[in-house]
């Protein structure tokens, strides 16, 4: 990609459109970053738990695959919420697969076997640090009195501490 081209897309990642809102510019740029990050946190999450479910095995598969299927659908559901909301405000979202390894936090995981329980605690992990994310974008929405956004947030600060609860709870139990 050409210097031009490159230093035109980045602008346009941190630079609001012309969409009409109330909130300041800096609050635009600086809620649409943050919500970059978390759209990408959550492909991120969701791939993980979906690989994590195709690739579940053992005694408990039926009870895990289930599970697994019903957080990766409450994770996905996010998807879209996120990216327009960052759009009605003037901000940009992701707009390819490297753009969400770029922007993501969470990490992959990669291996081609992994224990269950390794599974369910590792993505009880993710969920808890993907709450602290929302917690701190929370915080950016405060500050900008960006109150849709925050509401937003909390229930997906609600959801995700129960996805947390249910991992956590399972991992113990093995």
């Amino acid at each position: 990609m050409a210097k031009a081209e490159a230093t035109k897309l980045k602008r346009q990642d941190t630079e609001p459109f012309d969409t009409p809102t109330d909130l300041s510019r800096e609050g635009v740029t600086e809620i649409s970053t943050a919500l970059r990050q978390m759209l990408a946190d959550v492909f991120a999450l969701y791939l993980k738990t979906k690989n994590f479910h195709w690739h579940m095995s053992g005694r408990h598969f039926r009870d895990y695959h289930l599970l697994l299927d019903e957080h990766s659908d409450q994770i996905f559901a996010m998807s879209d919420d996120i990216a327009e909301r960052a759009r009605k405000i003037g901000g940009s979202t992701l707009r390819s697969i490297s753009d969400v390894s770029r922007h993501q936090r969470l990490e992959d995981n990669n291996e081609a076997v992994v224990d269950p329980k390794d599974m369910l605690a590792e993505l009880s992990a993710d969920n808890q640090q993907f709450t602290q994310y929302l917690r701190s974008t929370h915080e950016i929405c405060e500050r900008h009195n960006d109150v849709a956004t925050a509401s937003l947030i909390e229930t997906w600060i609600d959801q995700t501490e129960r996805r947390t609860w249910f991992l956590s709870e399972v991992v113990r139990g093995l």
